[in-house]
Formats: C-alpha cells, sequence, structure tokens
C-alpha cells in the first residue's frame, strides 16, 4: 500500500517549505508525483468478485446459484407444499455405488407395501382432500424397505421413496397413503411390487386380498402384521430419493400369528 506522507509532499500547499530553507528542486518533484500516484488507481480497483471466485471455487459449482449454496435450510428441509419437485443435490463422492450397496445390503430391513390412490384430479394447485373426505382415483402400490418411525409425539413415520418414479410423482400430489407391514407368508406381494416396468397395479390389486383404509381410501393388506393410514407432513429431498414424512392418523394391528418378511443381502428372508 501507498502511504499518504509522500503524496502529501507533492500535493499539499500546507507542505510548502519554511522560511530560510532551501526549495526542493523542480526536477526532484515531477517523477515522485509520477511514480507515487500513478499505481494508486490500479490497486484500488482490483476486482473483488474474481477473488472471491477464485478462492471458493467448490461454491460456485457446487450447486446452481448461490444463494441456494448459503442456504442449506431450503435444500435440505423444506414443509411439503404441492407441485414442489425433487432438488437434486450434488453427490461429494468417496465411495462408490457397489460399495455402498454392499454394505447397506448387512443391514436387515422389515419389508411394508405402501399404497396410494393416484388422485383423478390434479392436485397441485394446492387443493388437499378436506378433513374426513376420502380421495378417488386409481390404486398404486410400492414395496419399500425405507422405512421408519419417526416421532411418537406427534406420531410420524417415514418412507423413503426414489425420486421421479410413479410413487414419489402420486405423494407429491397424493397427501394421503398407507402403510402394510407384510408377513414372511406374503413374499409374493413385496416382490409383485418391486418389478420395475410395470404399466399399472391395477391387475396386482385383483389379486391382492385388501380392504379400503377409512381415513384414506388406500389398500390395507388382509392378514398383514400392522397398517397404518398416513397424512403427509413434509417431503425433505435426499439425493436421488425424497423422504415423505407422514402423520400417522389410524394404526391397527390384527391378531396375526406369524413372523414378518425380512430383507437381508439383496433377497426377502424368513425370521430366524
Amino acid at each position: 500500500m501507498f502511504t499518504n506522507n509522500s503524496a502529501a509532499d507533492v500535493t499539499d500547499p500546507r507542505t510548502a517549505p519554511t522560511p530560510g530553507t532551501a526549495p526542493r528542486p523542480a526536477t526532484e518533484t515531477t517523477p515522485r508525483a509520477a511514480t507515487e500516484t500513478a499505481p494508486r488507481p490500479a490497486r484500488e480497483t482490483a476486482p473483488h468478485p474474481d477473488t472471491e471466485t477464485t478462492r471458493h471455487p467448490a461454491t460456485e459449482t457446487a450447486s446452481p446459484s448461490k444463494e441456494t449454496a448459503s442456504r442449506p435450510e431450503e435444500t435440505g428441509s423444506r414443509p411439503y407444499e404441492i407441485g414442489s419437485g425433487p432438488e437434486l443435490i450434488p453427490h461429494a463422492g468417496g465411495v462408490s455405488a457397489d460399495e455402498f450397496r454392499a454394505a447397506l445390503s448387512r443391514l436387515a430391513a422389515g419389508v411394508v407395501l405402501i399404497t396410494a390412490l393416484d388422485p383423478e384430479d390434479d392436485l397441485t394447485d394446492g387443493a388437499f382432500p378436506a378433513d374426513g373426505e376420502v380421495p378417488t382415483g386409481e390404486d398404486a402400490g410400492m414395496t419399500a424397505t425405507a422405512f421408519m418411525s419417526v416421532s411418537l409425539d406427534p406420531p410420524l413415520v417415514m418412507v423413503s421413496v426414489r425420486n421421479e418414479s410413479r410413487m414419489d410423482d402420486i405423494l407429491e400430489r397424493q397427501p394421503l397413503w398407507a402403510v402394510s407391514v407384510l408377513t414372511e407368508g406374503q413374499r409374493n406381494i413385496a416382490g409383485q411390487f418391486s418389478m420395475k416396468g410395470r404399466l399399472s397395479d391395477r391387475l396386482l390389486f385383483a389379486s391382492v386380498p385388501h380392504v379400503r383404509g377409512e381415513q384414506t381410501g388406500a389398500a390395507l393388506v388382509k392378514g398383514a402384521l400392522a397398517t397404518m393410514e398416513c397424512r403427509t407432513e413434509q417431503r425433505v429431498v435426499a439425493g436421488d430419493h425424497t423422504l415423505t414424512i407422514g402423520r400417522v392418523l389410524s394404526a391397527h394391528t390384527p391378531h396375526v400369528e406369524t413372523n414378518p418378511l425380512t430383507y437381508f443381502r439383496g433377497r426377502y428372508r424368513k425370521l430366524g
């Protein structure tokens, strides 16, 4: 940086020589003024935004906008809104997909069937079914192992659904859904509703004994270990999946003397 002392010697009249002293030669002041004042604009106009970009390249490329990157709460967690689509979060890397699958396959999980009615009318305008009003539409189902309880008060559960899947599209528009905890004797149901590329679930439901939930109208599998009806409270985008958190509206545990169906190391298995 340049100080103001030398510049003042040249440009400030108050620094004129006092009586009795010899004035500075003119040849000295001219080059000093030129050499000390010329660089000043170059240093004061250095582009600060370029420095920020250089220092934080990850911030510039990790997300679509700086505003989104500076407010992670808007991408990581947000209240459920009708028509709010998934926001993809960049993956930082560090583990391969095969390594990740192999590690998580060692975690045994229960198996549930998520069901909902694909609404006949588009609900993206915010028109949720009123309380007590049972929606109409076509039955849809999805086998899930990423299901868990979240809270006791209020009673909340969560299911992880792959982004842009049919069930994800339905749950984005339909807040009412149901869960059936499958038994080891209902392995065929789990297999049917986990098949990829199926066009419709209507024929599958024709072969599955079920009843209609009073709160949601969704199919509840007969003979399941437990059934629950839920209403979406929040949807949270998490990588290539969306976590749908629902408040449990009703829960039933029929008297069934059997073990649960489990999933371990890529296969459906019996307990014990």
